[in-house]
């Protein structure tokens, strides 16, 4: 393979774990802890993402080489890798969790690519590291599955997120209790390369302040502002102000795209941020089907529902409140809550941004706003599945005064009852007409708007897990075909009709197709 040019700041600028013994500890005063990844006994390649690969300068001959599964299976080390892992904290389900770390993910590297671009190559499932606990470090082929695929998917949906290079099975089995109820099993295992330009979390700078330590606090935000917000140097006494601002601001603009395409991430614990505002660590996840903003994907939040859709916006203003209270040491109170006030200013600017969008419209006025709440309860209140809806409203002849919804029917789970609301439909429909009119936007130049805010193709956890049951029975067709699929989420697929049909009655309650718990 090509030798890729690395330049591993993280490890060379900030002070790491003296101890590299084996076993888990408490690790203090450093930010992560050199560790290799533990070999597997087969590694071999099931899927890659051709653009990922390209962008790091892999030719497709290096990708299927036994070479490439051997150093993205944790077998080999290519020169210039220096594997560790990160020393973060994090708040879980509202609760301070202490000492948390990488126990299952092993970055590799940073490689700068020929454009210039900065490349953090990270496997998960590649073994134990000083922060597993009690775990094994693995992933098994279900979950990396998912990873895989909803990191590439999120990307062609233009929603920030970090990236999948590969996937490769290992050749060993892993022992899970995926509903925690005493029956473990034993399950292939798969390693996910995932990509991106970092990984640091808002649980980064958490464990050292809780720990009182301001000078490592310190060293990594001046680390994090000099790689990863270079256009910050120069800000002065005002960088440490600016940049929380803008932290604020892009984790309001990646709310804002959640709530857009109808993703739900299940575990927002402050660990689970990235500062770049990035969709990190794809656990269960979920899109939402019929419009629910109660709706959660996780088996462990099913009780409070924490995370549910609905609350993503809420739950990030409280995360950035914690990390604002991590860096209340360096950064003056005032510019925090100047930050946090950029946080709701930025999201309901792209609320606002994303309501026109979906309705077709030029911009959002408070009329506007108020259409679109009055839509979601009818939504909710009639099981209608979100992405099916939004993408046939376009399909509407706002010419009428009183448009057909004959369009609209394909995205209802309850016929009888959408029927039964038919009339307080229509009703909307006409005034949602009027308005299309008063805009005055040709209907092409509407049709096109609708069509790039609204998905044809979402990654429904059914179609995820009819890809994982063909895949754990040795056929990867699924899953390619899956990745083929969302790698043109916002156009129509001639033959592909069936990735756009809505979630159907065997998938309602089954495990993997509604909700999931974290077990890996």
């Amino acid at each position: 393979m090509h030798a890729l040019r690395f330049d591993n700041a993280f490890v060379r600028d900030l002070p790491g774990d003296p101890d590299t013994a084996p076993g888990v500890r408490q690790v203090h005063g450093a930010l992560y802890s050199r560790v290799d990844p533990t070999p597997v006994a087969a590694p071999r390649l099931l899927a890659h993402s051709a653009e990922m690969a390209a962008a790091l300068g892999f030719s497709e001959a290096e990708v299927a080489s036994p070479a490439f599964a051997g150093a993205f299976g944790g077998n080999a080390l290519l020169p210039g890798m220096q594997p560790y892992a990160a020393n973060y904290g994090g708040h879980q389900f509202g609760a301070w969790a202490g000492q948390l770390g990488d126990g299952r993910a092993i970055s590799l590297g940073e490689v700068v690519a020929d454009d210039g671009r900065r490349w953090e190559l990270q496997l998960k499932g590649a073994g134990p590291t000083p922060y597993s606990r009690s775990a094994d470090g693995r992933a098994v082929l279900r979950s990396s599955i998912r990873e895989f695929l909803c990191s590439e998917a999120m990307h062609h949906l233009g929603v920030p997120s970090t990236r999948a290079l590969s996937l490769v099975g290992t050749g060993d089995s892993v022992i899970r209790d995926m509903f925690y109820d005493g029956h473990p099993q034993a399950e292939p295992g798969a390693i996910v390369c995932r990509v991106a330009p970092s990984f640091i979390r808002f649980g980064n700078f958490e464990l050292p302040a809780s720990r009182g330590d301001t000078a490592l606090l310190k060293a990594l935000l001046d680390f994090c502002i000099r790689r990863d917000f270079p256009h910050l140097a120069d800000a002065g006494e005002n960088a440490y102000a600016q940049w929380f601002g803008e932290v604020a601001q892009r984790t309001a603009t990646l709310m804002a795209h959640w709530m857009r395409v109808g993703f739900v991430h299940g575990v927002m614990n402050t660990d689970n941020l990235s500062i770049l505002g990035l969709t990190i660590d794809y656990g269960p996840y979920g899109w939402i089907d019929n419009y629910d903003p109660d709706w959660t994907p996780n088996t462990t939040d099913a009780g409070r529902r924490r995370y549910r859709y609905g609350q993503q916006p809420q739950v990030a203003y409280w995360n950035l409140s914690q990390l604002a209270g991590a860096l209340s040491p360096l950064i003056a109170t005032e510019a925090l809550q100047d930050g946090l006030r950029r946080y709701v200013e930025t999201y309901n600017r792209a609320e606002r941004d994303a309501i026109a969008r979906k309705l077709g419209l030029r911009d959002c006025g408070d009329e506007d706003v108020a259409l679109m709440q009055e839509l979601r309860g009818w939504l909710q209140a009639n099981e209608i599945d979100m992405t099916i809806f939004f993408r046939a409203l376009a399909d509407i002849d706002v010419r009428a005064e009183r448009p057909d919804p004959a369009p609209l029917a394909e995205a209802a789970y309850d016929p009888e009852r959408a029927a039964a609301a038919e009339p307080a439909l229509r009703d909307w429909l006409a005034r949602y007409a009027a308005r299309v009119r008063e805009d005055g936007s040709p209907a092409d130049e509407r049709e096109a708007r609708m069509d790039a805010a609204n998905p044809r193709y979402v990654l429904r956890n059914y179609l995820a897990q009819q890809a994982i049951d063909r895949a754990e029975q040795g056929d990867l067709a699924g899953v390619h075909e899956l990745l083929e699929v969302m790698r043109r989420p916002y156009h129509d697929q001639p033959g592909r009709e069936a990735f756009a049909a809505k979630r159907p009655d065997w998938a309602r309650e089954r495990a993997g197709c509604s909700m999931l718990s974290c077990s890996s």
